[in-house]
């Protein structure tokens, strides 16, 4: 089972190295491993030089060109995998073949690696669920088939803010089948300069939510303003949810 995972990197120099190791130490498992840099002047590009004899495509342009793996993931340049991530998809894929997507568990850390006391734990992934603000996917810790991919419509490149959300929704909307493994695939890095810790896009991320919305409206999906907010109580009173995010690793 190969795997093909993109990483776009811009000026993020300090974060990385550690995410370019973070899939080049994966064990056990073939990996077409993709960079690209449309135009860091930080140092990033000294750094993939550094391991491009060990990445299979490293790309200094904007590039739309298709991967050629069994399963797809995206790691930005500040996040990482978790040791072993890869081994645990591939054997869950091989023994699931009905499962499309895959969403783990995501490991929340500060800009120095220090993790949160609680795990994110990730929902299974639902249009009517997403749409009350009652579910949560980390993207560092999903992986979906190739396929899945084709089916869907794929990235909505001028979405820079929810793009995995985004994703999402597009492949559900295609039909693709989800489930959660309640193990750390991924670690989704908070900081000062990051979209989700900088709060610099808060605009364009409500301009892009609005636009997601409105394309599941015109899909018939809906949900009424008291069924939404009875799916976010059952999220936030289920205990089950919250003992994992303590205990999960």
């Amino acid at each position: 089972m190969k795997f093909s995972i993109v990483t776009i990197s811009y000026n993020q120099a300090r974060f990385l190295e550690e995410a370019i190791l973070s899939v080049l130490n994966q064990e056990s498992v073939d990996v077409e491993y993709i960079v690209v840099d449309p135009g860091s002047t930080d140092g990033s590009r000294e750094i993939i030089e550094r391991y491009r004899d060990r990445i299979a495509h490293v790309i200094f342009e904007p590039d739309h060109g298709p991967a050629d793996g069994h399963v797809f993931s995206y790691l930005n340049s500040d996040d990482y995998f978790a040791q072993g991530a890869f081994r645990r998809v591939a054997g869950f894929f091989r023994t699931r073949p009905n499962v499309d997507v895959l969403c783990g568990a995501v490991r929340i850390v500060d800009s120095g690696g220090r993790a949160r006391v609680r795990t994110g734990i990730a929902d299974r992934f639902d249009l009517r669920k997403f749409l009350a603000g009652a579910c949560w996917v980390g993207q560092q810790g999903t992986f979906c088939r190739s396929e899945a991919f084709e089916r869907s419509s794929g990235f909505r490149i001028e979405n820079r803010t929810c793009w995995d959300g985004e994703l999402l929704v597009d492949l559900a909307l295609a039909g693709s089948r989800f489930a959660v493994m309640h193990r750390v695939l991924g670690n989704f890095r908070i900081h000062a300069q990051s979209i989700s810790g900088s709060g610099a896009f808060n605009r364009q991320y409500l301009e892009d939510l609005e636009r997601i919305r409105n394309r599941l409206a015109e899909a018939d999906i809906a949900v009424s303003p008291v069924r939404s907010a009875g799916l976010r109580i059952m999220r936030k009173t289920n205990v089950a949810r919250h003992v994992r995010s303590l205990v999960v690793r």
